[in-house]
C-alpha cells in the first residue's frame, strides 16, 4: 500500500521560542486524538509535522491532521519523490522533539530493534531530538514481557515514556494502555523541547 500523497517540503523558518516537533502517529484505536494533540501542539507556537503509519490511516484521515499541524503529512517513503532530498531525513535533522502519540506495541518493538521499513522509524533511527512515546494498547500487549523488554531497552537508550494509564480499553478491557492525557503529553512535550533547548545552547 502506498501512501497518502502530499507534497513533501522542508520545515518553515522558525522564530526563537518555536520548535519543530515530528509527531508520530501509528495504528492504535487512539490515533483520534491525534488530532487534538496536534492542534494544542500549534496552539504552543510549535511547528508541527505528522508522519503516520498506513495503520494509522485506517483511524484517521492524513488530511485531518494536515489541517490542523498546518504541514504535509508523512505516511510513505514514496512521498518524497518530488525532492530530491530524502524527506524523512530532512524531518530527522531539523527535529526538536519526536512524540509518537500514540505508539503501539510493534512500533515500540521496531523502534527496540532499530528497524526502518517506513518513515517514523527511519525518522526515529536518524534523529539526534528527544524521543517521547505515549503508548496505547491491549493491557495484556502492555504488560507481555517481551514489550516491558522493549521498553526498558528504548529507555536505556534515553528514550521517554509518558502512560500508559488504567482505565476502560476499546477492547472492552479494563486495565493498563488507555493513552495519556492529550493535554499532559502536550505539557510533557514542551518541558522537552524547552530542556533541550538549554542544552544546546
Amino acid at each position: 500500500m502506498t501512501g497518502y500523497s502530499l507534497p513533501i517540503m522542508a520545515p518553515k523558518s522558525k522564530t526563537r521560542n518555536q520548535k519543530s516537533i515530528v509527531l508520530g502517529v501509528t495504528g492504535s484505536i487512539a490515533a483520534y486524538k491525534s488530532a487534538e494533540l496536534a492542534s494544542l501542539l500549534v496552539k504552543q507556537n510549535h511547528n508541527v509535522f505528522v508522519v503516520m503509519t498506513n495503520d494509522a490511516i485506517e483511524f484517521i484521515t492524513p488530511l485531518t491532521l494536515q489541517t490542523l499541524s498546518k504541514n504535509p503529512v508523512m505516511t510513505s517513503f514514496f512521498d518524497e519523490k518530488e525532492n530530491w532530498r530524502p524527506g524523512h531525513i530532512e524531518l530527522a535533522d531539523n527535529a526538536d522533539l519526536l512524540l509518537i502519540a500514540p505508539a503501539t506495541a510493534n512500533v515500540i518493538a521496531e523502534l527496540a530493534y532499530g528497524l526502518a521499513s517506513h518513515p517514523l522509524t527511519a525518522i526515529a533511527l536518524a534523529t539526534r531530538a528527544p524521543i517521547l512515546i505515549a503508548p496505547a494498547m491491549n493491557g495484556k500487549m502492555w504488560d507481555n514481557a517481551v514489550t516491558q523488554e522493549n521498553v526498558e531497552k528504548l529507555k536505556s537508550r534515553g528514550v521517554e515514556f509518558i502512560g500508559p494509564e488504567a482505565g476502560m480499553l476499546a477492547c472492552g478491557y479494563e486495565g493498563l494502555g488507555r493513552l495519556w492525557k492529550v493535554e499532559d503529553i502536550a505539557f510533557r512535550a514542551e518541558f522537552l523541547v524547552r530542556r533541550h533547548d538549554r542544552l544546546i545552547a
